[in-house]
């Protein structure tokens, strides 16, 4: 089993942007879909984006589109959640994990199984 590292995390202004990274230590997490999930303090867990393994299909929460852009680089062992405009309700833990199951179905992408998950790095969005 491989292992997940996020990092990129950090306290910003409204309106500026992070790159988070997720790296893994084995080339083998290549064949698995790619997720960012988030969680703010007393909240529930929010899937942000996701991606195929070869990252040709994404799919965003409504919440985030047009703002975030996620991405993958499988040589380099790694995915990347690119945030900008970012807004006070970004705030939260962020967690990259591994899904075991991809889907497509009408163009729309789904990723499941999420059992490989990174320990999260903390978006802090504040004025």
């Amino acid at each position: 089993q491989f292992q997940l590292v996020e990092s990129g995390g950090g306290l910003v202004q409204p309106g500026e942007s992070l790159r988070l990274s997720c790296t893994a230590s084995e080339i083998t997490f290549s064949g698995y879909g790619m997720v960012w999930v988030r969680q703010a303090p007393g909240k529930e867990r929010e899937e942000v984006s996701c991606i195929t393994p070869g990252g040709g299909t994404t799919n965003y929460a409504d919440s985030v589109k047009g703002r975030f852009t996620i991405t993958r680089d499988n040589l380099k062992r790694a995915a990347y959640l690119q945030m900008d405009d970012l807004k006070y309700e970004d705030s939260g833990v962020y967690y990259c994990a591994a899904a075991a199951s991809v889907s497509l179905v009408g163009g729309r992408l789904t990723c499941g199984n999420m059992h490989v998950w990174g320990k999260g790095t903390l978006v802090t969005v504040s004025s």
